[in-house]
């Protein structure tokens, strides 16, 4: 119990940082954006952390704390590094259209307050929970090793989801837009409209599998919430069905989210 009580308290005091450093910068940028970066960037630095305390303790398991680092790094460095340009790159001050709906402005029209309240708490409060697994994980040795290498097969097909779509959809946007298709269909984005928000969440249901359940039982079902929080939030509150709500007015995309399933793929069906 003390494991798990000392890996919460360590895990919640990495994000209250992370989210002031990031309110800092926010400030500064007049964008709030910015916490797109720190959504991964956060996961790796609770990661980091949690295995640093654990293996400390004379009951650490070192190579199932380190495991769950190299895949949280791999995972939340690659997503931070692939939205820096947006978040941070030289449009200071140009907001993305989510969080100024969010907002009801720029962040200087409402105020550092109102970002904090409206995003960052609960960006923070979501990224804590979310991370629990990996947090608690580090603590404990491997009971099922089948369940862990399980896991990083998980992970890997996440992975492979949101890297290749998100190429895909970058090559798709160097094509002119006067020779491009209305909208991107071929590849993964055949499968589902969404492959980057999906490998997002089959990627913690990978670190689930690897630090949770992977380390009991008692350990996976107590955990098991943060993954089921991580697909709700990603496929209907922040991910995909927001961001259709701006999709759906293209010229196409209708007639290709009837062909197309929004999270969960599916092979390809004729036009």
């Amino acid at each position: 119990m003390d494991n798990v009580l000392i890996a919460l308290g360590a895990s919640l005091l990495t994000v209250v940082v992370g989210m002031t450093v990031t309110a800092i910068r926010i400030r500064q940028l007049d964008k709030a954006a910015v916490v797109d970066v720190t959504w991964g960037a956060g996961f790796v630095l609770v990661a980091v952390v949690s295995a640093v305390i654990a293996t400390t303790r004379d009951d650490g398991d070192v190579l199932h704390a380190w495991l769950l680092v190299v895949l949280v790094a791999v995972w939340g460095g690659r997503l931070a590094w692939h939205v820096r340009s947006r978040a941070l790159g030289d449009h200071a001050g140009k907001e993305d259209p989510r969080y100024a709906e969010m907002l009801g402005g720029s962040v200087s029209e409402v105020g550092i307050g109102t970002v904090v309240r409206r995003v960052l708490l609960v960006q923070g409060v979501v990224q804590w929970f979310i991370a629990i697994p990996v947090a608690v994980g580090t603590f404990f040795m491997v009971e099922i090793w089948p369940v862990v290498l399980a896991g990083v097969v998980v992970w890997g097909i996440g992975m492979f989801f949101e890297t290749v779509g998100d190429r895909q959809l970058a090559a798709y946007k160097k094509i002119p837009k006067d020779q491009r298709p209305q909208v991107m269909e071929t590849g993964l984005w055949a499968w589902t409209r969404h492959p980057n928000y999906f490998g997002d969440a089959t990627v913690w249901w990978g670190l689930w599998l690897v630090g949770g359940l992977g380390s009991g039982w008692v350990i996976g079902l107590a955990t098991v919430l943060s993954p089921l929080a991580m697909t709700y939030f990603i496929r209907n509150v922040t991910g995909a069905k927001l961001l259709e709500k701006t999709m759906m007015q293209r010229p196409g995309f209708p007639e290709y989210a009837e062909r197309v399933p929004l999270f969960f793929p599916r092979p390809p069906r004729r036009a």
